[in-house]
């Protein structure tokens, strides 16, 4: 029999075409340039938190949409290798798969997407049955989610009261009106934002003050968790608020590491961890998902974490 779900993921699915190389910048005029690698590989902010906390020892459904083309094919098959539930996943001949290219120089990334299907996932897409059984629901890329937006409370609050804990990552708003998303932060226990996006939800405040902003708006209980690359990451509950540094790693693609960074602190969450180690679990699996190209595929297992955190003293 397979395992009961814990961890619940509905959202976006997607390829990632990632073009690396430090000339991977397009020059028009039809000017042909040399890059160092092109490759496919599944993106999206949600799956590749479903892999991560997979990886990390907890059963994963996924909920999303994809079209019924190569892509599509794709997307579920890496699901299944790494071994995440698609059952819920909805096949719809009448869209295509997203696809976001990926221009990585090494230094900077830029992203061009073709939504698709990105946008398609509806609350009617989750089966009961699964938002019973689970532990936890997260949700990727929200103001990427067309359809799914408008019914984020009322999924949120129906996972709450059936005893599951629930977070949120907005990713970047590519309408750029970023505080349409304000009023959804009453109604989850934790929201994932990285500075930029921390800045631009709360009017060009920086990280510390950003995290209590958005605390305010938080339910008692509620966190606030602000991801900082380099920095480390921040997170503030309940007006008190807590640090952690990075991890010094040899950095060869940064796709994926705030999602594998959810993935971290989500599982320190269902194992009970206080805020400190959440943290750190979390920036250690985004920066031992830096290790090789695309998101998933040097996420850690909960044995590479549990070595990696055991160089640093994290407090809680």
């Amino acid at each position: 029999m397979p395992e009961p779900t814990e961890v619940l993921v509905v959202g976006e699915l997607n390829v990632d075409v990632i073009v690396s190389g430090a000339d991977a910048v397009p020059t028009f005029g039809q000017h042909e340039q040399i890059v160092d690698e092109c490759r496919v590989t599944l993106g999206s902010s949600s799956a590749i938190f479903a892999c991560g906390v997979r990886r990390l020892g907890h059963a994963t459904t996924m909920v999303g949409v994809v079209g019924a083309d190569m892509f599509g094919e794709v997307v579920r098959d890496a699901l299944r290798e790494r071994d995440v539930d698609t059952s819920a996943v909805v096949v719809d001949p009448g869209t295509p798969t997203g696809v976001t290219v990926i221009l990585n120089t090494g230094a900077d990334r830029a992203l061009l997407t073709a939504p698709g299907s990105i946008g398609a996932t509806r609350r009617a897409h989750v089966p009961a049955e699964l938002l019973h059984g689970a532990r936890h629901l997260h949700v990727g890329s929200v103001f990427l989610q067309r359809d799914l937006r408008p019914e984020l409370p009322a999924l949120f609050d129906d996972a709450r009261a059936a005893g599951l804990t629930t977070s949120f990552d907005p990713n970047w708003d590519p309408a750029q009106r970023w505080t349409d998303l304000l009023p959804l932060l009453g109604h989850v226990d934790v929201v994932f934002v990285n500075e930029a996006e921390a800045e631009h939800l709360t009017g060009g405040l920086p990280a510390f003050r950003a995290a209590y902003a958005l605390s305010d708006l938080m339910r008692p209980g509620g966190t606030i968790v602000v991801k900082r690359g380099e920095h480390g990451a921040l997170a503030v509950r309940d007006g008190k608020d807590t640090a952690v540094p990075a991890y010094d790693m040899n950095v060869v693609d940064t796709t994926g590491a705030g999602d594998s960074f959810d993935a971290g602190f989500v599982h320190g969450l269902l194992n009970g961890a206080e805020l400190g180690e959440c943290l750190a679990l979390g920036a250690g699996c985004g920066s031992l998902s830096t290790r090789t190209a695309g998101g998933t595929d040097a996420q850690p297992d909960a044995g590479e974490l549990t070595a990696l955190l055991g160089q640093v003293a994290y407090g809680a």
